[in-house]
């Protein structure tokens, strides 16, 4: 796989932030951030690129400075792991997304019943839940390697694949499968429950840019909060950056990801996180999480990982 850093120098540019996938409102509250002007208010110039298969978020903001970018919480501690300076500076997903979707008319209605059947998953840290829920219940499935796409499920090849409920489970509603036809199991419903999307940057912008930390942070956070109270809006110029990306996508399915993304970002009743903010037992669990299935070999303390930014954001 070949990936690509274009973070080419742009005239009066203050920073880049990186998207670890390709546009989609999985990132609603960084395109509202840019295109309501909460960056500039602070004196920021931010430049959003995307992500995707093709681009390694971490390792471009390693080698480019400053450089913010988005990723999930298990990757950076695999790079973390692997010697990159990565820190952690916001929560911004605090609610797992991780899901297991299985055909129902194949008898599978409880986890038992994936003893020995043909599972497809995302290999690497994204298959630590999967591993996990597997141990819990002790179950030996048929594993295959999952990769962009759910047609190897719908085509019949797995009994049962991974889903991000967010982004491929909607996916597999809009092929005309209907939600009875099938059983999920949603992976923070049986105790994997680990923060995903964040903002980071190298422990040498952090050390050397208190300041823009800060006001990236702060602007991106307030990105979401508007998002979450102007709906339409915010789906609006999420389609702008979609149809400029040229995304395979459409508006129905944006609007059932930014629903899903506002449910797991803001705490409802009975929610225990606080938004933009990840704790330390949560954090000690994504790692524990990782080691135990032999995908990290240490992860640094909280108090290393994760620098602190004043942003007052609500």
């Amino acid at each position: 796989m070949l990936f690509v850093c274009f973070l080419l120098p742009v005239h009066g540019e203050e920073a880049t932030l990186l998207l670890h996938w390709s546009h989609q409102a999985q990132f609603a509250g960084y395109y509202v951030a840019h295109d309501r002007g909460f960056y500039q208010q602070r004196g920021r110039e931010v430049v959003i690129r995307r992500g995707g298969y093709d681009v390694d978020a971490l390792k471009c903001m390693a080698e480019t400075n400053p450089v913010f970018c988005t990723t999930m919480l298990f990757t950076a501690l695999g790079y973390r792991d692997q010697g990159f300076p990565v820190v952690h500076l916001a929560q911004v997903v605090n609610r797992a997304n991780f899901s297991l979707v299985a055909w129902k008319n194949r008898g599978i209605v409880k986890p038992e019943d994936l003893q020995g059947r043909r599972v497809s998953f995302w290999i690497g840290e994204f298959g630590a839940p999967y591993e996990g829920f597997f141990r819990r219940y002790q179950l030996h499935p048929v594993t295959e390697p999952q990769y962009f796409t759910v047609n190897l499920f719908l085509r019949g090849g797995v009994d049962a694949c991974a889903a991000m409920y967010y982004n491929e489970y909607h996916t597999i509603l809009q092929c005309g499968i209907n939600p009875e036809e099938l059983t999920t199991f949603k992976m923070w419903e049986h105790g994997f429950d680990c923060p995903e999307d964040g903002i980071y940057c190298t422990e040498q912008t952090a050390l050397n840019q208190p300041a823009l930390c800060r006001d990236v942070v702060e602007a991106s956070l307030e990105g979401w909060v508007y998002a979450r109270d102007h709906r339409e809006e915010a789906l609006d110029i999420v389609m702008g950056y979609v149809r400029r990306g040229h995304v395979p996508t459409n508006r129905a399915h944006m609007k059932w990801m930014l629903e899903k993304m506002l449910d797991s970002i803001f705490p409802g009743p009975g929610d225990q996180w606080q938004f933009g903010i990840l704790s330390r037992e949560r954090y000690d669990r994504a790692a524990g999480l990782l080691r135990e299935q032999g995908l990290i070999r240490s992860a640094p303390s909280f108090d290393k990982f994760h620098r602190e930014v004043s942003a007052d954001v609500h």
